[in-house]
């Protein structure tokens, strides 16, 4: 791809870029040598930076959330008539494609009636957390207000949400947090925390052992990830989703599933929940509800949750008082609508579970050829590969090993990801989420970069 501007203007965007802009995630010292990455153009499952390279994005945008991949016309034709038409108006008033969009959705999600527009997925679960406070206060006389969350899940950037993560070096350096959120264990099989068979089962039985530890009395919501995302992507244990359900119910526990990642196809259906035979109080969404072409998060919930915060208008605090200013924003549900007609016209989620299979079948031939690998996992187009110092021993590689790994595959010209700076000792699976339209040869294109990067960290 020629650049879409003549050097001189790169070079000033560049250095624009390195003296106003704050990257997210990101250490600038480096910055004061070499020049940050400027993506300039998108089509498919390719990126184009500033200087022309080109790259094959196996991670979606970064963080799992182009779906449907970039330069899609008619997302954005959708967005910008929806916009002439009418741009904002706050979410206490309704709009079409708000309308319209919530209703696609529920169809999709059996059960579930009511959707609440925020911006983005941290915020879509803080309002889970609200409703589950509120619920306690009117309803419960202010104890049902505990919010169990699971090690190694992660569920937004906000003080609430770090209070309520899995994942320790994501929230160190922010406390002090809220309290009433409490941890329960995590569900990896490969390092399970107990012997024996029926793993599943006995990772769901921990969590009824907080609950009792706690007092059932005690705990509103248990909030999870279907498929643990960037604590190690963590398909669950067979049995383990129906046996948390089966304990969820026995003390009245709400059951809220965080879909920031896995929702709108990621894992091959709808929704990640959807394939353990889950009924969910509250399903948040937000990264490839629109594929990025606007910003949108979705917080779904039951009718039976809705209908306790309907009481006598003349209450004044009866209703749930929280509002999200760009939840009113119509760009989010119009692309959201089109992104779903995309999904469903062009066969998303049958490709997804095909190249998914692919992708892993893929990761496990390099598992046989590098003993780094110890164990490859996943769903849909979400898969890891854990790479580990010694198969026997399971000791993990150190952190900048598995970044080598990364950086190797950029060099190549090929985006992966990698857990990162949020798991003490244990940053060292490779995550890959290519769009939904990948094809045989994109993952095939992925794994040989994989492969070859593998031999030049490890050998």
């Amino acid at each position: 791809m020629d650049s879409i501007l003549p050097p001189n203007d790169i070079s000033a965007v560049i250095d624009a870029d390195r003296a106003r802009v704050w990257h997210h995630l990101t250490q600038h010292k480096p910055f004061e040598s070499a020049d940050p990455r400027v993506f300039v153009e998108g089509k498919g499952m390719r990126l184009w930076d500033a200087r022309g390279k080109e790259h094959l994005d196996a991670v979606s945008g970064g963080v799992w959330t182009v779906n449907v991949g970039y330069g899609r016309e008619s997302i954005a034709d959708a967005v910008r008539d929806q916009l002439v038409r009418l741009n904002y108006f706050a979410g206490s008033a309704g709009s079409i494609p708000g309308a319209r969009f919530a209703q696609r959705l529920v169809e999709k999600m059996p059960g579930l009636t009511r959707v609440y527009y925020s911006n983005s997925g941290s915020e879509a679960n803080e309002k889970v957390f609200k409703m589950v406070r509120q619920i306690s206060a009117r309803h419960h006389g202010g104890r049902k207000s505990k919010i169990l969350f699971r090690e190694r899940d992660y569920h937004g950037t906000t003080i609430a949400c770090l209070a309520a993560a899995g994942q320790p070096e994501r929230a160190a350096l922010y406390g002090p947090f809220p309290g009433g959120f409490v941890q329960v264990p995590h569900c990896l099989e490969y390092r399970a925390q107990w012997p024996g068979e029926g793993y599943g089962a006995r990772a769901a039985d921990a969590i009824e052992e907080v609950i009792l530890r706690e007092g059932p009395d005690t705990i509103g919501a248990l909030c999870l990830e279907p498929v643990t995302a960037g604590g190690g992507v963590i398909p669950p244990p067979e049995g383990y989703w129906e046996r948390v359900q089966e304990i969820c119910r026995r003390y009245s526990i709400l059951l809220h599933i965080d879909e920031v990642v896995c929702g709108v196809g990621r894992t091959g259906a709808w929704f990640g929940y959807q394939h353990y035979g889950v009924q969910p109080d509250f399903v948040t969404m937000a990264k490839g509800v629109a594929s990025g072409y606007a910003a949108i998060s979705c917080t779904v919930t039951t009718e039976a949750v809705f209908e306790q915060f309907k009481d006598d208008p003349a209450d004044p605090l009866c209703h749930f008082r929280d509002i999200s200013t760009f939840g009113g924003c119509t760009s989010g549900p119009a692309a959201a609508l089109e992104n779903m007609r995309i999904i469903e016209d062009e066969g998303l989620l049958a490709n997804t579970t095909a190249m998914g299979a692919r992708l892993l079948d893929n990761l496990r031939g390099l598992m046989d050829r590098h003993r780094v690998i110890g164990d490859v996992r996943g769903k849909g187009l979400f898969c890891g590969a854990e790479l580990v110092a010694d198969r026997a021993t399971k000791e993990p590689v150190a952190e900048k090993l598995a970044q080598a790994v990364v950086a190797d595959c950029m060099a190549q010209g090929v985006i992966i990801g990698v857990t990162n700076r949020s798991l003490p000792g244990f940053n060292n699976t490779l995550c890959l989420s290519p769009a939904l339209i990948a094809t045989a040869d994109d993952i095939d294109q992925i794994s040989d970069a994989i492969d070859r990067a593998l031999t030049r960290v490890f050998g």
